[in-house]
């Protein structure tokens, strides 16, 4: 900027500031290195001169535009760390409306709205809304940025301003909303005593959930709306990460947190645009902040399940009404997505989430972490609630009938849950186990059934029961049906269990050799097993009592365990 442009911003020459600034922020709009304002001060005397006018009530239709090269300012961290601006973060906090104000926040929304209606607030501008989004805009770059900013904003109760604008009855224009959840989110996610103070002293999660579902109520949501939505899930999120209020309170604002995304799972479930997807997929985000006792409130009990008795008892006269009428029978379900009487559309959901995630992730290898956040909530489903595990075990793991292919070959959910089994990415591998250890009851005979010995062992590995032996104290109901089918039962006895699938015979090469080179082979494997051991690259090992590997002294100890084990295993039998 030149040096007489910057003193008749000083001087506040109102004719010329307009085309001053607009010519800064255009060529400077995507500006993010500022070596050339660091000398002679010019970040300084530029950020000064903007904020004198921002000072001056009489230049107000002048502050959009300065706000906008505040905005470009704010970039510069190394400025913003070097020099003493708590002035002009109160002048931003005033602008945008979120500095400390005279009323508490009440304890509920309701409360809220009595204050309201007490003592009514002028609704702003559009005007003034442009001026406080641009305000916010600001903020947002200086929270990033500065510490100290961030400081200085929770002391200012800026936390308190934006809930209550946030909760109260009074409409604001979609981008005021956006960067007063944009704001929110910097904050809770950079200071966690913003956490803390807007979830225990706040109760800012009652205040969020009522807001949200205000928002689901509404017929038409729009791209903004769905930006919106977004921000306040990452809130939400950030809030619930390490829940601080008693496990009581929590609970009960959890169970009402749920059923709210619940709604949101069904309204925008069928993951039509890429704002749906990112909108279902910050609520599997927050879902997995949400303890599984809660997560039974994404299945309801169907609607009309209690008259389905009496139903059933109408049933003939209904067919002979329907034959009359030549009219097609009504469906019996209570609805289209009904299991065990009750409405299972959110399980769904989640559960064509994860397809698509699966197709996306092998189209453009992308990170398995981004499965993460689904696996987890599937996982707290499936052990919170049996209906839903026997849900999920339907549609993950249905009964086979095809075994020629080995379990992680193909596209379906057990295919690909089988193959991220023996990935060395451990988050993944553990929650693809765990799923499907919960899935199959915690019972080893099952799980080797679904996904092979082999893929399953460091599973088993883990939890100490490379012996097949039943774990111990859990806590599944016993009255699961016989899954087998005829096709199953039909090839089970040429099935390998390690593989998981009917093996294809074929000749052995042993076939051709007589006992004495068998035996002689046998003995050269010996000993090149143990030159390995010797040099510390394998080690062997067997089994113990507790179910995991313990390392031998010599190869030859495999064999005086061998009468042992194998009466160990006919008791099995």
């Amino acid at each position: 900027m030149e040096a007489e442009h910057l003193k008749r911003l000083e001087a506040k020459e109102a004719d010329h500031i307009p085309a001053i600034l607009d010519e800064f922020n255009t060529k400077n709009a995507d500006l993010l290195v500022f070596d050339s304002f660091r000398t002679d001060n010019l970040w300084h005397e530029l950020w000064l001169a903007i904020f004198g006018i921002l000072d001056d009530q009489r230049l107000s239709h002048l502050h959009t535009q300065c706000l906008n090269t505040v905005r470009i300012l704010t970039r510069d961290e190394f400025s913003l760390q070097t020099n003493y601006i708590e002035q002009e973060v109160n002048t931003l906090l005033k602008l945008a409306r979120i500095e400390a104000g005279s009323l508490k926040l009440p304890a509920t929304p309701d409360e809220l709205k009595q204050q309201e209606s007490k003592e009514p607030q002028l609704e702003p501008s559009q005007a003034q809304s442009e001026v406080i989004a641009e305000a916010l805009k600001c903020l947002c770059n200086l929270v990033y940025q500065s510490s100290d900013c961030r400081r200085q904003c929770l002391r200012q109760h800026c936390l308190d301003a934006i809930l209550k604008r946030v909760a109260s009855s009074m409409r604001h224009p979609c981008a005021l909303e956006y960067y007063d959840m944009k704001l929110l989110f910097l904050l809770t996610a950079l200071e966690p005593a913003a956490r803390s103070r807007l979830q225990i002293d706040l109760n800012g999660l009652t205040y969020m959930t009522k807001w949200l579902d205000d928002k689901l109520v509404e017929e038409s949501v729009g791209e903004e709306q769905l930006n919106i939505i977004c921000e306040l899930l990452k809130v939400m999120f950030n809030v619930t990460s390490a829940p601080d209020k008693s496990p009581n309170e929590y609970e009960i604002q959890s169970l009402h947190l749920t059923g709210v995304l619940r709604e949101l799972l069904l309204r925008f479930g069928d993951l039509a645009t890429e704002k749906d997807r990112a909108v279902v997929t910050h609520a599997i985000n927050l879902l997995t902040n949400i303890s599984g006792s809660c997560l039974t409130e994404l299945t309801l009990r169907c609607s009309n399940a209690e008259l389905e008795s009496h139903k059933e008892r109408e049933q003939d006269n209904e067919k002979e009404k329907d034959t009359e009428a030549g009219a097609g029978a009504k469906p019996r379900e209570c609805c289209s997505q009904c299991f065990a009487k009750r409405n299972v559309r959110s399980l769904d959901v989640l559960l064509r989430y994860l397809r698509q995630s699966l197709a996306q992730q092998e189209a453009e290898a992308s990170s398995h972490e981004l499965l993460s956040p689904v696996l987890t909530v599937l996982v707290k489903c499936a052990r919170s609630d049996r209906v839903m595990r026997h849900y999920l075990r339907q549609e993950i793991l249905p009964p086979l009938r095809d075994v020629s292919q080995r379990p992680e070959v193909g596209q379906e959910l057990r295919n690909h849950l089988c193959r991220f089994l023996t990935l060395p990415a451990m988050i993944l591998r553990d929650l693809s186990a765990e799923l499907l250890f919960v899935l199959c009851k915690e019972n080893v005979g099952r799980m080797i059934k679904y996904t092979g010995y082999g893929n399953a062992a460091g599973l088993f590995a883990k939890r100490g029961i490379l012996d097949c032996r039943r774990v111990e104290g859990t806590d599944y109901s016993s009255d699961s049906e016989d899954s087998d089918t005829e096709e199953y039962k039909q090839q089970q006895q040429g099935i390998n269990p390690v593989l998981g699938c009917v093996e294809p015979r074929s000749k052995s090469h042993l076939d051709d050799i007589s006992e004495e080179q068998k035996e002689y082979e046998a003995m050269q494997l010996v000993n090149l097993i143990e030159q390995l051991r010797q040099g510390g690259i394998v080690k062997p090992a067997m089994i113990d009592k507790d179910g995991r590997p313990q390392p031998l002294e010599h190869i030859l100890q495999l064999q005086e365990e061998l009468p042992q084990q194998q009466l160990d295993q006919k008791r099995k039998t």
